[in-house]
C-alpha cells in the first residue's frame, strides 16, 4: 500500500488519508486462491484529496467551499424521516427537473451516484472486452480505472505544453478498435477548456460509431465565449454524451448526484446498466431543491464569487512568476515537477491541503478568500 500512496505519504500531521491498511497472509503454493481479473488486479488506486484532521484549509478536492443553501438543508431535513423507504429507483422527478433545466426530453437524462458512476455506466453500456478508450493524459484520474473495470483498453494522448487537450492527436489515435473518446473540458487537473471550433473538427474526424463523452464537471465555472455549448453539440452529433455533476457548483459533493444527457437510445442503454436505487432519497430531494429558481440564483452568485477569486489567484501566481495554464474550473495547476511532494508536505504543515501528483505538479482548489491567501503566501515562497 505504501507504493500506492507514495505521492501523498509525506503530508504529515494536519491531515489523514482514508486508505485501508491490510495484513497480507501468505499461503502455501499448493493452496488455491480466488483469482482476480488481471485488469482489476492492476488497477491504479484512486487517491482522494486530503482530508483535514485538525485546523486546515482544504484545497484538495475541488469542492464548493460554501455550505448548502438553507432551502437545500430544509429539503434534506424533511426527507430524513423517510429514509426507511427505498428511493424512487429511476429518480423520475429529478430526471424531469434536470431535463427541464437543460432543455431536453426526460428520456435523454440518466442520473447516478455522482458523475464517476454515471461515466462507469456509460462505458459498461458500449464497451466490449478489448475495445479502446482514447483519452487525454494527464486528465481525470478515474478514467484509467473506469476503462479497465469496463473491460476496455486505454489509449492515452499527452496534453500540450500548455496543459490543453491535443484534440488533433486524439483524433489521430482513434483506430478500428476505438469505441469511446473522453473529452474533459475544462480539463482536470490542469484547467484549460476546449474551443468550440476545435471540438467540432474533432467530432467531424471521429467515426460516427465512436462515442464521444464530453465531461462537463466544471461547466458552471467556464467564462470563455469560445467554449462549446454541450447541448448544441448533442443535437448535432448523436454520438455525443454529456456527463455532468452536482458536486461542484451545486455543492452536493457529500450526496453524490451526477447525470448524463444523450440521445434516447443511448440514454436507455446507460439506464439499463445503472445501479438500482443508485441515487438515494436525501440526494434526490436535495438536488430537486437545488434546481429551484431562487436556489439557482443563490448558487450562481457563489459561483461568480469563486470565479472572481480564481482570477485573483491566477493573476497573483503569474505576477509571482509561475507559468499557470489558463483555467476555467474551480482550481489552478502548478507544474512543480520533482518538488511536488516536498512542496505539498510543506503546504500541509502550514495548514493548506492541496492535491499533489508526484513528479508532475499540484492542483489547488479555489476556496475561501483566507484559504486562497494562505496558499498564495506559500506559492510566493516557492519561487
Amino acid at each position: 500500500m505504501a507504493d500506492i500512496v507514495a505521492g501523498l505519504a509525506p503530508y504529515g500531521t494536519p491531515c489523514r488519508h482514508e486508505v485501508a491498511s491490510w495484513t497480507v497472509v501468505s499461503s502455501p503454493a499448493s493452496e488455491k486462491t480466488v483469482p482476480l481479473r488481471p485488469a482489476v488486479a492492476a488497477l491504479p488506486a484512486y487517491v482522494p484529496g486530503a482530508r483535514p484532521s485538525g485546523r486546515a484549509w482544504k484545497l484538495s478536492s475541488n469542492e464548493n467551499p460554501y455550505p448548502p443553501p438553507a432551502a437545500v438543508v430544509a429539503a434534506i431535513t424533511e426527507a430524513a424521516v423517510e429514509v426507511n423507504r427505498y428511493p424512487d429507483m429511476f429518480a423520475t422527478e429529478l430526471v424531469e427537473a434536470l431535463a427541464a433545466h437543460v432543455g431536453v426530453d426526460p428520456a435523454q437524462v440518466v442520473v447516478g451516484n455522482g458523475s464517476v458512476a454515471v461515466l462507469q455506466h456509460v462505458l459498461e453500456a458500449v464497451l466490449e472486452p478489448g475495445d479502446e478508450v482514447v483519452y487525454p493524459w494527464r486528465s481525470f484520474e478515474a478514467y484509467p480505472i473506469l476503462t479497465a473495470v469496463a473491460g476496455g483498453e486505454a489509449v492515452t494522448v499527452p496534453l500540450t505544453a500548455a496543459g490543453r487537450l491535443d484534440l488533433p492527436a486524439m483524433a489521430a489515435a482513434v483506430g478500428p478498435r476505438t469505441r469511446v473518446a473522453l473529452v474533459c473540458t475544462p480539463n482536470n487537473p490542469t484547467g484549460p477548456v476546449v474551443q468550440a471550433d476545435e471540438l467540432e473538427t474533432f467530432l467531424a474526424e471521429v467515426p460516427r460509431d465512436v462515442l464521444v463523452v464530453v465531461d462537463e464537471a466544471y461547466l458552471e465555472f467556464i467564462r470563455d465565449a469560445e467554449a462549446p455549448v454541450g447541448i448544441d453539440l448533442l443535437r448535432r452529433h448523436p454520438n455525443v454524451v454529456l456527463v455532468r455533476t452536482m458536486s461542484k457548483a451545486s455543492g452536493l459533493a457529500g450526496l453524490r448526484v451526477g447525470y448524463a444527457v444523450a440521445e434516447p437510445r443511448l440514454a436507455a442503454a446507460v439506464r439499463s446498466t445503472s445501479t438500482p436505487f443508485g441515487v438515494n432519497h436525501l440526494a434526490q430531494r436535495a438536488a430537486l431543491a437545488t434546481l429551484q429558481p431562487a436556489v439557482q440564483a443563490e448558487l450562481a452568485e457563489r459561483v461568480e464569487h469563486l470565479v472572481a477569486e480564481r482570477t485573483r489567484v491566477w493573476d497573483t501566481l503569474r505576477e509571482q512568476g509561475w507559468d499557470v495554464p489558463d483555467t476555467h474550473a474551480n482550481f489552478v495547476w502548478l507544474a512543480t515537477g520533482e518538488r511536488t511532494v516536498e512542496l505539498a508536505a510543506e503546504a500541509s504543515a502550514a495548514g493548506v491541503l492541496v492535491r499533489p501528483f508526484a513528479g508532475e505538479g499540484m492542483r489547488v482548489s479555489i476556496g475561501e478568500v483566507e484559504a486562497n491567501d494562505a496558499f498564495l503566501a506559500l506559492a510566493a515562497g516557492w519561487r
